[in-house]
């Protein structure tokens, strides 16, 4: 998924502007605005700044990213994680672990599906990744979709990450339908650009006020993972296709998905990275390039089978991504990792900087290491709502034989579902 705008920077604006905070995109996963000392932070956390809008998202995005590099998170780390769950099965954004969840304790869709992710494709855990879950199914919209909160309008980017947890333990997402006979694909769809419209294929984060829906970059890169069922680490499709984009009413979450991907690949076709949308309230200036939607858009095209679309802008994040993720921390790092590996891009020498051991050194030791670097040729994570723990899990368990007859290889333990920031 995406580098998503900070709850603070959206409260903040919202305080400005003297209205209600929008609740909108996931939190961020560039650095926090308040950062605190590493003596104040718990043990186990990844990063060094405040935790508090992006703690569960930036441990599971880091988890992802670890795992399809072979690389084993600590146990510390892990409990770090689990430690943040509720007792429903939810997970907050970040919370003091000592203290129980009650009332006031503000659930967290888009925390709880990123963790149920990394959880299961480090394949520790399954039971507190199958009763996120299970939270998750317990509060979908009557539109077949979720919000950032529960109760809380859909949107793209929650009902996208939802899915791609739900898919990853397990659960056939097409068969989850509501009193209405909505789907969490119907919820996605709703929110399509028709072709042949102005920004045709694109996706809308939410409706207007008039029903009407505007482009979102970020909205749609999630949108193509999600109507192809497939969570934030999804590795490349085999499958290579020319981008199209197919008009219709009635058309499959597949043909939806590749229409978004047309989109963009069209607009990446134009230039290399993407544009960060203007803040509500916020003066004119010069747009500013989005590094972590321009890594989303990577990864959406790849798993959509159109990583060599994606070519220039890895490129371009290899010459002005590096600063921009060592900057914003283990969830940006943890971004470019999955940009990288999904186009083929080498992760450990990635413009210069080896990504693993930055993001590594950004929280506890791995308890595992393991090298070559994977490539898309390599083992790859599997797709679709398998329920079985072979997919993109963060376990690799790694046996390296010495002995005669005891063999040589990597035991690949591969792809499963996850928790949040």
């Amino acid at each position: 998924m995406t580098v998503r705008r900070s709850a603070a920077a959206l409260a903040t604006t919202a305080v400005l502007l003297g209205v209600a905070a929008p609740v909108a995109v996931a939190p961020v996963a560039v650095a926090a605005p308040s950062p605190s000392p590493s003596a104040d932070l718990p043990a186990g956390l990844y990063g060094t700044t405040d935790p508090t809008y992006d703690g569960v998202w930036r441990q599971s995005l880091a988890f992802l990213a670890q795992k399809i590099e072979y690389v084993t998170p600590s146990t510390q780390a892990v409990d770090w994680l689990v430690g943040q769950q509720c007792d429903s099965g939810a997970f907050t954004s970040y919370r003091d672990a000592s203290k129980p969840c009650d009332a006031s304790t503000v659930m967290d869709t888009n925390a709880t599906a990123i963790a149920v992710q990394a959880l299961v494709e480090i394949n520790q855990r399954r039971e507190d990744a199958n009763n996120g879950a299970d939270w998750l199914k317990s509060v979908q919209n009557e539109d077949g979709g979720w919000g950032y909160n529960p109760g809380s309008p859909s949107d793209a980017n929650s009902t996208s990450i939802v899915i791609g947890a739900l898919a990853r333990t397990g659960v056939p997402v097409n068969e989850l339908t509501t009193k209405n006979g909505s789907t969490p694909y119907t919820a996605l769809q709703s929110l399509a650009i028709a072709c042949g419209e102005k920004d045709g294929g694109a996706f809308a984060y939410q409706p207007g006020k008039k029903g009407e829906l505007t482009a979102n970059m970020d909205a749609t890169a999630a949108s193509v993972l999600g109507l192809m069922g497939k969570g934030i680490a999804s590795g490349t499709s085999n499958a290579v296709k020319a981008p199209s984009c197919t008009k219709g009413d009635d058309l499959s979450p597949e043909q939806t998905a590749q229409n978004g991907a047309s989109f963009l690949a069209d607009t990446l076709k134009k230039q290399p990275y993407l544009e960060q949308a203007p803040m509500p309230g916020a003066e004119d200036t010069d747009p500013q390039p989005d590094y972590g939607n321009t890594s989303d858009a990577v990864v959406a095209l790849a798993a959509s089978g159109h990583a060599d679309k994606a070519k220039a802008s890895v490129a371009w994040l290899q010459k002005n991504g590096t600063g921009w993720a060592k900057q914003g921390g283990p969830a940006a790092t943890a971004q470019l990792i999955l940009a990288a590996h999904a186009t083929g891009a080498d992760a450990r020498s990635f413009g210069g900087v080896d990504l693993v051991k930055q993001l590594n050194s950004m929280g506890p030791s791995p308890a595992a290491t393991a090298l070559p670097s994977p490539t898309p040729t390599g083992p790859q994570p599997s797709s679709g709502t398998d329920s079985d723990d072979s997919g993109l899990s963060l376990g690799w368990l790694i046996g390296i034989g010495l002995l005669a007859g005891t063999g040589i290889g990597f035991l690949l333990s591969m792809r499963g579902k996850k928790k949040q920031p």
